[in-house]
């Protein structure tokens, strides 16, 4: 394994941050998290049509750019750096791996095109009121109607579920778990918004009555697929985990530097110190296994249920970690709404649960290498 980056993949890294820093500012992402649908469409179309970003995953027989899961990850950091609050994470990498992995042709050549355009903005559904990440959770019921099929059930926590032009749904068949697709104003579908403690990225609950959609592959087929890309999906998670911490740590860094206490910078203290040092050190272990998981995915897919679930524990810990230090660091000032310190908690402690928490993700890592039963 290679781990030096090479410099097409800086470039890409330096020019989203330089996209984020005069596009998406704090500032900014203030404003449009309070507003609907939660991110500026207008920017949205600007990654797409500027940058490329929705395509960089997407095979290029469907319209991609055909990148890999290291550029994937690179680009997943940056957003997560500056808490970007777009559906990046739900449409460009959920959906767009649940049709890349989906084993059918034609609802690839369909829907893959206007994901990787940024025109249509999808989602995945596929964990309900329980909060079981497992796709076999699903009691989510398809039904046969004519040609096509009818969705009969509720889905929760769905990423950007309330603005989502495309939903693919896992449910249920007489055949088993299934995978379909409806359009987010479809008949039969009611959106709700969840409460929830992010302001920067939205929840929805989807309730299905009769609502009609389209079998993506064949009944009874769709576990291996919504399995591998979840998987794909908790690396880019951690990415954008390791871009949050790493915000915190040079916010943290500079804090210290600047502020006096008895005369001193309290960087100068060993306490603080010892703080900041340790931030570094669970930040840089944690980066080495999603750069791992990320390079793991492209060439040594068979060690990728064990290496997701490591990168994703891990960065889970490590930005939870340093978001709470960041507070500390800061002190009264971290705890205020007009400090960006709190933003960042909120990111890594959702977060840190979305995709199943470091416990769920060390339950799949036992078993990936044997220690547990059945399979991951």
């Amino acid at each position: 394994m290679d781990w030096t980056y090479s410099e097409e993949q800086e470039e890409l890294r330096r020019t989203v941050r330089r996209f984020l820093q005069e596009k998406q500012p704090m500032q900014v992402v203030r404003q449009v998290m309070e507003a609907e649908p939660g991110h500026d469409r207008a920017v949205w179309r600007q990654l797409a049509d500027q940058l490329g970003l929705q395509a960089l995953g997407i095979p290029e027989e469907y319209g991609g750019a055909g990148f890999g899961q290291v550029e994937i990850a690179m680009v997943l950091g940056e957003l997560g750096r500056g808490l970007y609050p777009g559906p990046y994470l739900a449409s460009a990498v959920l959906a767009a791996n649940a049709l890349v992995h989906c084993g059918d042709e034609v609802a690839k050549k369909d829907l893959l095109p206007g994901i990787a355009s940024g025109e249509t903005t999808g989602t995945l559904a596929w964990v309900e009121d329980g909060g079981d990440w497992d796709v076999q959770a699903s009691t989510t019921q398809a039904t046969r109607d004519g040609e096509g099929y009818t969705l009969t059930g509720r889905k929760s926590f769905v990423i950007d579920g309330h603005a989502a032009s495309l939903i693919l749904v896992a449910a249920r068949t007489a055949a088993g778990l299934s995978l379909f697709a409806t359009e987010g104003d479809a008949p039969g579908l009611s959106r709700t918004q969840l409460t929830t403690v992010d302001p920067t990225r939205r929840l929805a609950r989807l309730d299905f009555a009769g609502t009609p959609a389209r079998l993506v592959g064949a009944e009874g087929t769709a576990e291996p697929g919504l399995v591998t890309a979840l998987r794909l999906a908790a690396v880019a998670l951690a990415a954008e985990q390791i871009g949050g911490a790493q915000a915190c740590l040079e916010m943290s860094v500079a804090y210290a530097k600047e502020r006096v206490q008895f005369g001193r910078p309290i960087g100068s203290f060993q306490a603080v110190k010892h703080k900041l040092a340790d931030m570094h050190m669970e930040i840089e272990l944690a980066k080495s296994a999603v750069l791992h998981a990320a390079w793991v995915a492209g060439h040594e897919p068979g060690e990728l249920p064990a290496a997701a679930s490591l990168a994703k524990a891990y960065a889970s810990e490590a930005y939870w970690h340093a978001a709470v230090e960041t507070i500390q660091t800061h002190g009264g000032i971290g705890f205020t709404w007009e400090h960006d310190a709190h933003l960042y908690f909120k990111r890594a402690k959702t977060s840190q649960v979305l995709l199943g928490n470091p416990a769920y993700h060390r339950e799949l890592l036992a078993r990936a290498i044997g220690l547990g039963g059945g399979t991951a």
